[in-house]
């Protein structure tokens, strides 16, 4: 198995919810055909689309649109056309559609956050997490430099992908790699999801589902529990959901590796009539 392939299981299959944020569609660094063979495993109760799907930032700039972006965009109708509840939570990359918060189109609502109640009974903010980031909020000509310059490790991390799977090797993201070793991006991330867990005890909430910083995590923060989408440019990360309530974290390289190791089977014992 390539990095570009997962395996279509024959049976989907049934989980509660999902949830995706960051695709970036109108990018070359969106892994859209990844995304579109993780859709298609699953028969999901409520999507949610955590923010930054499309990139209104690069469309207008000029288009890039190639048929894998387009799947993506089906493959979501087709689960809404059979019962799937689609929830667009807007982001800043998309922020041209918060004029239409609120729209509703059959099974597919348009809204600024949402308040998400798992099976067991927990509520979670689901929300972008733009709202909580001082650069893209206060100053957004830094955010647009910072946004060209990880382009260009994105571009680094294609180039280096590609030779990977030349040679038999899976996905890895070296963006997400520095981000664990850069300092200031460590502490970005933690005064990131500080502020967010905050919000989320002010409102009385037990945890936040979000996106925005392309770094997925489970974990506790500040008595609250923290869940992080990731994205489907870098890291292939998604939540998912499961009919008792747990929550999963998914992540493709995990998934590729799992479906490269041999099936190891147990010996046959004979028995001596």
């Amino acid at each position: 198995m390539t990095s570009a392939q997962l395996a279509t299981p024959s049976r989907k299959q049934r989980v509660r919810t999902l949830w995706i944020s960051d695709v970036h569609l109108g990018t070359r660094d969106c892994q859209a055909e990844h995304l579109s063979a993780f859709l298609k495993r699953y028969q999901a109760d409520k999507v949610y689309l955590v923010g930054d799907i499309i990139d209104g930032w690069k469309l207008r700039g000029g288009m890039y649109w190639p048929q894998a972006h387009t799947n993506v965009i089906r493959r979501l109708l087709t689960m809404s056309k059979r019962g799937t509840e689609v929830i667009y939570v807007t982001g800043n990359h998309d922020e041209f559609l918060r004029r239409y918060s609120k729209l509703v189109l059959g099974n597919i609502q348009l809204v600024d956050e949402a308040e998400h109640v798992t099976a067991d009974g927990r509520r979670l903010l689901v929300i972008h997490g733009d709202q909580f980031d001082v650069i893209t909020r206060y100053h957004r000509w830094l955010a647009f430099l910072g946004d060209s310059a990880y382009e260009f490790t994105l571009t680094l991390n294609r180039w280096l992908n590609h030779w990977r799977a030349k040679y038999g090797y899976g996905y890895w993201s070296l963006s997400a790699y520095l981000k664990h070793k850069v300092k200031s991006a460590v502490n970005f991330i933690s005064d990131f999801e500080e502020a967010i867990a905050h919000e989320c005890v002010k409102r009385g909430l037990d945890g936040v589902v979000c996106g925005h910083i392309h770094h997925a995590e489970i974990r506790q923060v500040g008595g609250v529990e923290y869940l992080n989408c990731g994205d489907w440019v870098e890291s292939c990360t998604a939540l998912i959901e499961h009919l008792d309530g747990t929550i999963e974290l998914f992540r493709l390289a995990d998934a590729h590796l799992k479906a490269s190791q041999p099936v190891v089977q147990e010996p046959v014992s004979e028995t001596v009539a």
